[in-house]
């Protein structure tokens, strides 16, 4: 469907692709992977037409359509939601005027043996047939699903875009593309705007989507979800396994570790033939010998390790100068936005040290509580900052608000004082923006690398009371993994908003819980607040309770279905069992041909008869597999029982 070939992209002296190549096929649901600044971002802008490759060429047949969601997108619309959204049904029009002239131009032919004549039917009909998948008239229906599945309510469809935040508009830009259902997705972290009620619709949606997606998100669950391939992008190369992200972090580290046995194994091979051909070079008994190694030699291909890009993250916030014991005081706190009553009768008090989560569904007062600390609203009660309290504030949006046209060294000159100007270049080089990467300006960044960049700017200036508004937004997991023991470490107060359970694991020891317009205190970390909730994750919290009818009925289907499940997953078992059995005898057959080789080849002495030694690699290379394929099939019987 789409063939990248020989695809080479160049930022100054370093390639970002180095001669890539790969295939989209029709229903491949791909997930993009790679550190902040690997060139995900760019891969995608490239499939949607809006960069140019240096080199190679991306091939797209003419009539495949495609729907791209950049990460950001600055924009103002006076028009309504549901105005806004329709705008996703111009092709509908478009179709129908191509279906009109169609069918005049086949009624003025009378040359019904032709191919021309056969051609403009196909067209028709494929026209017909797209019409139909597009939705015809009945698209007002399918506005209304997407837009209340991506957490809109009914009274948000007649009001102004202008109105809504930067997530909300994503979400109808979002909601646009899926409108189109066009034949491939490409998706650049749609994820990070969504709560996860949205999230878990938004994956369903995207399972069930006919066409290929393109995906680029950090989200683990999210694209082992929805995802059956998966690209690595490092240092300029490509790896293609057709597994999903979990599957794929097994099969990397099992390649690597494959590769670096092999390579060994062939570096003492190597050795062992070019100590037998020296030391055999001049004996003329044994010039057949020596004359058949060095054959050998030059016929080896050689085995080369994939090279891993170790550059890491090193973050470590500035020591916190002490401050009073309450940080944090909130008595009686409401806050409304018109008639929309937000937060109600808040109380809560922080002390010093406490490393707190807010957690609940999008809408629920978090950020806004955020924004009355940090005195960005006005609203009723009492809020009272500690004694010698100093905020470091992240914002949902703090990368966005960088100037696109400084560089990264600008960005970061321009607020450093004092001393720190004269460690700027070590600073930047510690947030992996060294070298040359230091005079990139802003606007070439992508969302990972500017929000490392906003991160830097939070760290010049020592705080004692980290604000941290979904700061793993747009970071790629193992800098994730980096801030997280970072916060850990920081000897301050920390409040994080974040619906990501697996980062507030092990980090928070409080959760305040959002919803019905109160806040309520959870002492211990997230899984304690979870099993007090008697739930196994966040996304539980905020489904919407079902009816007690629903309830029964559910209980109904899942006991049917938990009977078919347990009759396929007898049947799987026994299918595995059967291939380990299998796998198991020819592990043991080959065995005993590598042993009956072996000693062949120590009685002769390194027989000039390459052939029985290339026999014997062979099947060394095919006892490697089997014994791989063997682990696999043990690994997914264990998982299964």
């Amino acid at each position: 469907m789409i063939s990248v070939e020989q695809l080479t992209v160049e930022f100054g002296a370093t390639p970002l692709f180095d001669s890539v190549s790969f295939l989209v096929n029709p229903k491949d649901k791909i997930a993009l992977v790679g550190k902040n600044g690997a060139g995900k971002t760019t891969m995608l802008k490239i499939f949607a037409g809006l960069q140019n490759p240096t080199s190679g060429r991306i091939s797209i047949p003419k009539d495949l359509t495609i729907g791209y969601l950049p990460q950001t997108m600055i924009h103002s619309c006076d028009a309504t939601v549901v105005q806004e959204t329709e705008k996703a049904f111009d092709e509908i029009k478009k179709t129908e005027q191509y279906i009109n002239n169609l069918t005049e131009e086949i009624a003025s032919r009378t040359d019904y043996e032709s191919a021309e004549y056969t051609e403009l039917i196909e067209k028709l009909t494929h026209a017909n047939e797209h019409l139909q998948i597009l939705g015809g008239n009945n698209f007002q229906a399918e506005i209304e699903k997407i837009l209340l599945g991506l957490g809109f309510m009914r009274s948000d469809f007649e009001r102004k875009c202008s109105e809504f935040s930067g997530g909300w508009r994503m979400r109808i830009e979002l909601a646009k593309i899926l409108l189109r259902k066009p034949d491939v997705l490409l998706l650049d972290e749609p994820t990070n705007h969504l709560d996860i009620e949205s999230i878990q619709w938004l994956e369903n949606f995207l399972i069930q989507h006919s066409g290929a997606v393109v995906l680029v998100s950090h989200d683990r669950a999210f694209i082992d979800a929805v995802t059956n391939r998966t690209i690595e992008i490092s240092l300029g190369k490509i790896y293609d396994y057709s597994v999903n992200y979990s599957k794929y972090v097994q099969l990397r580290k099992e390649r690597r570790e494959q590769q670096i046995r092999a390579y060994e194994n062939q570096q003492k091979l190597i050795a062992d033939t070019e100590d037998f051909i020296e030391r055999f070079r001049y004996k003329a008994t044994k010039s057949v010998q020596v004359q058949s190694r060095i054959k050998q030699l030059e016929k080896l291909e050689r085995i080369e390790v994939d090279m891993e890009d170790n550059s890491q993250l090193r973050l470590n916030f500035p020591p916190a100068p002490r401050s009073g014991s309450f940080p944090l005081i909130v008595e009686r706190l409401s806050k409304s936005y018109g008639d929309k009553l937000i937060l109600d009768d808040i109380n809560f008090t922080i002390h010093r040290g406490d490393k707190v989560a807010f957690v609940g569904k999008n809408g629920e007062g978090k950020t806004t509580l955020v924004k009355c600390i940090m005195q960005q609203v006005e609203f009723s009660g009492e809020l009272k900052l500690g004694h010698n309290v100093k905020i470091g504030y992240f914002a949902q949006n703090q990368a966005s608000l960088l100037d696109e046209n400084k560089t990264v060294f600008q960005t970061i000159d321009d607020v450093a004082v004092g001393d720190i100007r004269l460690k700027i270049r070590d600073i930047l080089g510690a947030f992996m923006f060294g070298g040359e990467a230091s005079d990139k300006k802003v606007k070439v960044l992508s969302g990972g690398e500017r929000s490392r960049l906003a991160m830097i700017r939070l760290l010049l200036s020592p705080m004692n009371f980290l604000v941290l508004d979904e700061p793993t937004n747009h970071l790629d997991m193992r800098s994730k993994d980096v801030l997280k023991e970072a916060i850990k470490a920081f000897d301050g107060t920390v409040i994080v908003v974040s619906h990501d359970r697996e980062f507030l694991d092990g980090l928070v020891d409080k959760v305040y819980e959002f919803g019905n317009k109160k806040v309520r205190e959870h002492l211990g970390g997230i899984y304690d607040f979870l099993a007090t909730k008697k739930i196994t994750s966040l996304q539980e919290l905020e489904r919407k309770n079902p009816s007690p009818s629903v309830v029964k009925e559910n209980t109904t289907s899942v006991n049917k279905i938990d009977y078919e499940a347990r009759k396929e997953l007898n049947k799987k078992i026994r299918k595995i069992e059967k291939q380990i059995e299998e796998t198991e005898k020819q592990i043991s057959q080959i065995e005993s041909e590598i042993a009956d080789l072996e000693q062949k080849l120590q009685q002769s002495d390194f027989s000039s008869d390459s052939s029985l030694y290339d026999d014997y690699q062979r099947k060394k290379h095919l006892l490697e597999q089997k014994l791989y394929e063997w682990e696999l099939l043990g690994e997914e019987l264990e998982e299964i029982k």
